[in-house]
């Protein structure tokens, strides 16, 4: 797929560009960890803990999303990630924006990620990627951006 398909199936506004992001499973090498069953990818996936951007306060209710995509690597039918994408929203670990409330993309991809040699990642039979465009990236830059501009602005830095 084409990185630019994000930006049209995820972004229903121009100015609602920034995206959430995390990645199934990250284990390191020498852990023994079975293989990941399709509902473990996606709930590790929508942890909070887990995702590219630090939110100190993610709530799943009010944080509410406008679009998703996940994007399945290995042994994954649309069967098992579309049953799973259900029980996430019955168990509420997600919540859509009421104007947007379909919003999945789901991506499945037979070929397993690549072994590397020394790499520090587990190799894993089945991964999941996740991008999400989420409100909460709005307090990355009200909390953080918008304080340390006010704060060298007041020093006239």
């Amino acid at each position: 797929f084409y990185m630019n398909e994000f930006q049209t199936n995820l972004v229903p506004f121009p100015r609602l560009h920034f995206m959430t992001s995390s990645y199934s499973p990250l284990t390191q090498t020498g852990k023994d960890v079975s293989d990941n069953s399709v509902w473990e990818l996606l709930d590790t996936a929508f942890m909070s803990k887990n995702f590219n951007v630090k939110y100190s306060d993610f709530d799943a209710t009010e944080d509410k999303y406008m679009a998703i995509s996940v994007n399945f690597r290995g042994a994954v039918t649309s069967k098992e990630a579309n049953s799973n994408i259900q029980k996430l929203k019955k168990n509420q670990k997600v919540s859509f924006v009421e104007w947007m409330p379909t919003g999945f993309k789901v991506g499945l991809n037979k070929v397993t990620c690549a072994k590397v040699d020394d790499d520090v990642m587990k190799h894993s039979k089945r991964t999941c990627a996740m991008i999400g465009n989420n409100v909460a990236v709005n307090r990355v830059f009200v909390d953080r951006l918008s304080k340390k501009y006010d704060m060298m602005y007041s020093q006239r830095a």
